[in-house]
């Protein structure tokens, strides 16, 4: 399987202003750029798409986690922070917290915990980064 997604840039890098679109056409020439980054500004960044793809991600992977294990999710929301740093070669993602709140009936605390890991451990996004993934994860009743 093959995802792709695209990106377009006019300008130069502070007042330049750039266009994201997806294969599938959920996101559509959204806008980007130096303001949305480090600014504030309207629209929206890489590391924000990285943490809604790991958040995206790692919600799956624990369903997947859960299911195996004879259990069904009835809501599993997970916020994901992604860390940038300025060091000396530039910038680097550093780290991505998982911050995951589940209501899943039937599931003991260690029964979740165990499915929480093993999908931070076992998620696509998780194993591309090549940043320190934490994560607080909260069994709802």
């Amino acid at each position: 399987m093959q995802k792709s997604g695209s990106a377009q840039w006019q300008g130069a890098i502070k007042d330049g202003i750039g266009s994201i679109s997806t294969q599938s056409g959920v996101l559509k020439d959204a806008p980007y750029g130096f303001k949305a980054r480090f600014e504030g500004g309207p629209g929206t960044n890489p590391e924000e798409l990285i943490g809604a793809a790991h958040a995206g991600c790692f919600s799956m992977a624990l369903s997947l986690q859960l299911t195996e294990a004879g259990t069904i999710a009835e809501q599993i929301n997970t916020k994901a922070t992604v860390s940038l740093e300025k060091d000396d070669s530039g910038f680097t993602i550093t780290a991505v917290h998982l911050d995951v709140v589940a209501r899943i009936p039937g599931a003991t605390a260690e029964s979740f915990a165990k499915a929480a890991n093993a999908a931070k451990a076992g998620c696509p996004v998780s194993k591309l980064l090549n940043a320190n993934i934490t994560m607080d994860a909260r069994l709802e009743a």
